[in-house]
């Protein structure tokens, strides 16, 4: 299982700012933010980053069920 850490939007739209994915050893952010899409089609199109452990990342880059990962949506201020 792969804990993921949420913020902003997505934590609102999806009620919590963490979830479990069904994920066994590793996978690619890509593949991780198809998941997110399947899983919870209330964000499926929104628009955010993948952090592993601390630092953004590439959707080739592989993330594994013991990396801290985080999804961070876009942030606007003014």
């Amino acid at each position: 299982m792969m804990n993921v850490l949420l913020f902003a939007g997505l934590k609102e739209k999806i009620g919590n700012n963490r979830v479990t994915l069904p994920v066994e050893e590793t996978i690619t952010a890509g593949e991780l933010r198809n998941l997110i899409y399947e899983k919870f089609p209330q964000v499926a199109g929104d628009v955010f980053q993948i952090a592993c452990n601390e630092s953004f990342v590439k959707e080739t880059h592989l993330i594994s069920t013991a990396d801290e990962v985080a999804l961070v949506p876009p942030v606007s201020g003014g």
